[in-house]
């Protein structure tokens, strides 16, 4: 079934044209991530996992798709004077890194407790890192008075077609590669890589299954999803850094008519999946890239009913930058 036809292009802001356009945009510079399967783990679960590797990705994350996708989208005038975004890290390196590639600045809002793993590949790849507070509010008006005075263009880490469009770009390498795949479980949090994945997934089979995986300190996907509206928490507490960013007002109506359901998992089965990544898939992988794994083996997906007859499973892996002080510090305090 068209993408046209079974979820018109008026209604999100991403489609299966925009995603393809985009795969074309990006081909000259990202990495086409492996997909790896292991039959330990498919004996452990039950269900034949294959795991996309955007750990492999440059600059270590899924988020170098989007970023690419934005920055080379841009004309030559509005390129001229950079860009400019608030990230945690894996969008701040991803952009800085294709802004890199076009030969032009990037400004990168970075809140002073962002993992300094992350920080550092910003500053390799270029971004000029100008710090904030960690909330939200603080990154935004960071990046509005930066925008302001330079007159960048503002490149959102997820709320922005661009950056979905280009996120999408993984589903269409998944499903080439592994075409039998019935469900694909995504990390949530602001939703561009969800977003992008469930548009593109679901264009190419509408009968395929997306759940998302969310930790339960920064579970807010999840309780928007039951409220039926964006809920916003006033704390999070997760070892997953990446997941710590709210539904947009483009990634919300995704999350909201397409994806199937959102389980939630503990940050101790987060960590034990990163050990499992490294022990048996021998890969190393962030929190957030982990927690695809944990949410297949958490109690709530096992037992369920309803994803019984999940057999081909595609686990985004969205990430590998890897805070190892971090890791080690939750792996002592848990006695794991």
């Amino acid at each position: 079934m068209e993408a046209d036809i079974q979820m018109p292009s008026k209604k999100y802001a991403a489609d299966l044209s925009s995603i393809r356009e985009a795969q074309v945009r990006i081909d000259p510079y990202i990495r086409k991530t492996p997909v790896l399967s292991s039959e330990t783990l498919n004996s452990v679960t039950g269900r034949n996992l294959y795991f996309k590797c955007e750990c492999f990705q440059k600059g270590g994350a899924f988020k170098f798709r989007g970023a690419c996708n934005a920055i080379f989208s841009l004309d030559d005038s509005q390129a001229a004077k950079g860009v400019v975004t608030h990230s945690s890290g894996n969008h701040a390196a991803a952009l800085s890194l294709a802004a890199k590639l076009r030969d032009i600045p990037a400004y990168v809002i970075v809140p002073k407790t962002a993992p300094k793993c992350k920080v550092e590949n910003v500053n390799r790849y270029g971004g000029q890192v100008i710090w904030s507070e960690d909330s939200i509010k603080s990154r935004e008006d960071t990046a509005t008075k930066v925008q302001q005075e330079t007159g960048a263009t503002l490149i959102h880490p997820f709320n922005d077609g661009r950056i979905i469009s280009g996120q999408g770009t993984i589903s269409l390498e998944l499903l080439e590669l592994v075409p039998q795949i019935d469900t694909i479980i995504v990390p949530i949090s602001g939703g561009g890589l969800i977003s992008g994945v469930t548009l593109a997934a679901k264009s190419i089979n509408p009968a395929i299954r997306i759940l998302a995986a969310e930790p339960k300190g920064a579970d807010d996907a999840a309780q928007s999803k039951a409220a039926g509206e964006i809920v916003k928490l006033s704390e999070t507490k997760t070892i997953a850094d990446g997941l710590r960013a709210f539904l947009g007002e483009l990634t919300w109506p995704v999350v909201r008519d397409l994806v199937d359901d959102i389980i939630v998992v503990e940050d101790s089965d987060i960590i034990e999946a990163m050990k499992q990544c490294y022990e048996i898939l021998k890969i190393a992988v962030e929190p957030s890239g982990a927690i695809g794994l944990a949410a297949v083996q958490s109690h709530s997906f096992r037992n369920n009913p309803a994803w019984k007859d999940c057999k081909h499973i595609g686990i985004i892996v969205s990430g590998g930058n890897l805070d190892l002080g971090v890791l080690w510090d939750s792996l002592n305090q848990d006695g794991l």
